[in-house]
């Protein structure tokens, strides 16, 4: 994982710096993913990370969340040939005004696929039509998790976490490959301790 974790870093996935985070809190690290759609080699790498542990967790189909998530689910998909779904936004005001795109029965074991996890909110936000449609989701798949509680809020609401990697082993590659000075491997760790969401 440490060659992906470089890459991912290499990407401009991962940033080291200041940076307003949606909550409004300033961090020292961001993490956005949603450059991969113009890298499709490395859309393809993780692509295929994600489908070899979607068969070891085991699932029917694959849900990628919005917006994130679509494209990672999709090379999932293709990689791994697991059918994909995935929950709207919004429910279309025409049409067929489906909340949920894609094949899927009820019953089925769907496993949900996004990039990151602080919070787990919008995951959680995210499965509730899926339920609501008597789709299983038991279990989420995120490339990266920041390690700030996401995984004990999805635990609190009946979901496992499951990751390519957390935000500390990345760091771990980026000091040992001389990417990031290991003063920002401990200011990034005593951010995380100190912003802690559950």
């Amino acid at each position: 994982m440490n060659t992906l974790y470089n890459k991912i870093f290499d990407a401009g996935c991962i940033k080291f710096g200041e940076f307003k985070l949606k909550s409004g809190i300033m961090s020292p690290v961001y993490c956005d993913f949603r450059g991969l759609i113009s890298k499709p080699e490395l859309l393809k790498e993780i692509g295929e990370a994600l489908a070899a542990r979607a068969k070891e967790i085991g699932c029917d189909r694959i849900a990628g969340i919005p917006y994130a998530g679509l494209p990672l689910g999709v090379a999932a998909s293709i990689v791994g040939n697991i059918p994909m779904i995935y929950p709207r936004k919004e429910a279309k005001d025409y049409g067929t005004k489906k909340l949920i795109e894609g094949a899927y029965n009820e019953g089925d074991r769907v496993l949900v696929i996004d990039d990151i996890i602080t919070d787990g909110a919008s995951k959680i936000e995210a499965i509730a039509p899926l339920k609501e449609a008597g789709i299983t989701v038991t279990d989420v798949l995120i490339i990266l998790d920041r390690e700030q509680g996401g995984d004990r809020i999805l635990a609190k609401a009946g979901y496992k976490l499951h990751s390519l990697g957390k935000l500390s082993e990345v760091l771990e590659a980026l000091v040992a490959t001389g990417k990031v000075e290991p003063e920002m491997k401990t200011t990034v760790a005593e951010f995380i301790a100190a912003n802690q969401f559950a």
